[in-house]
């Protein structure tokens, strides 16, 4: 046994000592496409730094046009062709450097809770993270009970799916506007959440937990509802009309015996974030992505992966490939933007999210997704909203709430990604991920015809 935990010990350590030989390597290019700038990452391989590169790229705001993915051999090597919110290349100098420089910075943590709510602490805020059953209302009374406590809200994400909800809510003390520490206090509004969080329809057993460490936003919130199986299914032919129509996607999952991989294909339409989302999923399911596709320069964005578990073995079951797709599907559906997307700017205040989400209460909507932030002194939010049984909200009770609000306040929001997508004419075909290296940075190039 000892020798066992030594040997293993000593891979780890092996493994360190060529990825600090090997830092990452970081290129643009923008001569080899017209309409993108192509974005190459040579590393030492290790689990999980596709996903980190993919948040990388995310968190600059880059939209990631195509992609090809390699990380067979130990050695990864990736090219993602990318633009600017605007559709334009990167000409900024110092984008690889910031690349280079993030890669390996990130952590991952997983919270396997039902129902929990989860502090951690900066200088500036503490941050609570909340997951359980959703339902009408729940929104507007978490906001009530932090108003309630002197908390000030300084930004917070919520996300619904399969009647789950989970969110990460950033605080401060209303009166210091820092974070807040004190025991006591932070025992009272955890217990005061937990009941919120129970209700009255949901009584099953409560959990706590501290988090040790950050994570960033998404990540977590992707995690949270992984653990907290939001995949489930659910009777299919009980789902609801939203879940049933909101989206034309289609996942499959297929064995690639000869190469020994298991071949994932994924098609829907193509919104921001969407490869960060399958990543999410992949990596938390503990499977490594060995060869990859990704193109979306049209309405639909098209995936494909060749993945193994991270034993190594390929999926050898028909409970287990329904299980990827129930994931992925769940993975994209988390960041629904069905619904009527109404835009909250104006003067920040204490108390100004339960106000809001009181009304919103008060006229009968629900939440599917709400992003909620301020900055200097001003919230800048918005919030995806239905009527209470799923519906589109009708335009008189939208109007009734942006008077009882303030017009100049409140505002519906244009989906101006997908009117620009929607625009787009993309054509997809899969090149054969297994040609020769050299072959495959050609065709990454554009210099290679593709084999379909």
């Amino acid at each position: 046994m000892d020798f066992w935990c030594s040997s293993f010990s000593m891979d780890d350590e092996f493994k360190k000592l060529v990825i600090r030989m090997n830092p990452p390597r970081v290129t643009l290019d923008n001569n080899s496409s017209e309409t993108a700038t192509l974005i190459k990452v040579d590393s030492a391989n290790k689990h999980g730094i596709l996903l980190e590169l993919v948040q990388i790229l995310i968190d600059m705001n880059l939209i990631i046009r195509r992609a090809y993915i390699s990380s067979d051999g130990g050695w990864f090597m990736d090219v993602f062709h990318v633009t600017d919110q605007n559709g334009n290349k990167i000409l900024q100098d110092d984008v690889a450097d910031r690349i280079q420089q993030s890669l390996g910075s990130k952590g991952h943590s997983f919270l396997s809770l039902r129902k929990s709510v989860d502090f951690q602490a900066a200088a500036e805020h503490t941050t609570i993270e909340l997951t359980g059953r959703d339902r009408p209302g729940l929104l507007s009374e978490i906001f009530a009970v932090l108003a309630d406590l002197k908390c000030n809200v300084i930004a917070a994400e919520v996300w619904t799916h399969n009647s789950r909800m989970a969110s990460v809510v950033y605080i401060a003390d209303e009166a210091t506007g820092l974070s807040i520490v004190n025991p006591d206090r932070l025992a009272k509004i955890k217990q005061l959440l937990l009941y919120v969080l129970n209700g009255d329809i949901d009584k099953r057993s409560v959990n706590t937990a501290v988090s040790v460490g950050s994570t960033h936003k998404e990540r977590r919130l992707h995690q949270m509802m992984y653990a907290d199986r939001d995949y489930d299914i659910y009777d299919v032919d009980n789902r609801s009309s939203i879940d049933k129509n909101n989206l034309n996607l289609d996942v499959t999952v297929d064995d690639c015996a000869d190469k020994g991989y298991t071949v994932v294909n994924l098609k829907c339409p193509d919104r921001p974030k969407l490869l960060f989302d399958t990543m999410c999923t992949i990596t938390d399911m503990q499977y490594v992505v060995y060869h990859g596709t990704v193109i979306a320069e049209g309405p639909e964005a098209y995936q494909e992966y060749y993945i193994r578990h991270v034993d190594g073995c390929p999926i050898n079951s028909q409970a287990e490939r329904q299980r990827v797709i129930h994931c992925l599907e769940a993975a994209i559906r988390r960041r629904s933007s069905e619904g009527t997307q109404l835009e909250l700017h104006g003067e920040d205040r204490v108390g100004l999210l339960s106000y809001v989400t009181r009304i919103f209460r008060e006229n009968g909507l629900s939440f599917i997704r709400a992003e909620i932030t301020t900055k200097d002194s001003k919230a800048m939010s918005v919030f995806y909203v239905t009527d209470a049984s799923g519906i589109p909200v009708k335009s008189e009770t939208i109007e009734a709430i942006r008077k009882e609000i303030g017009l100049t306040t409140m505002h519906v929001k244009e989906d101006i990604y997908s009117k620009s997508k929607s625009k787009e004419k993309g054509t997809f075909s899969f090149c054969n991920l297994f040609l020769s290296s050299s072959e495959k940075f050609l065709y990454n190039l554009g210099f290679f015809k593709s084999c379909s």
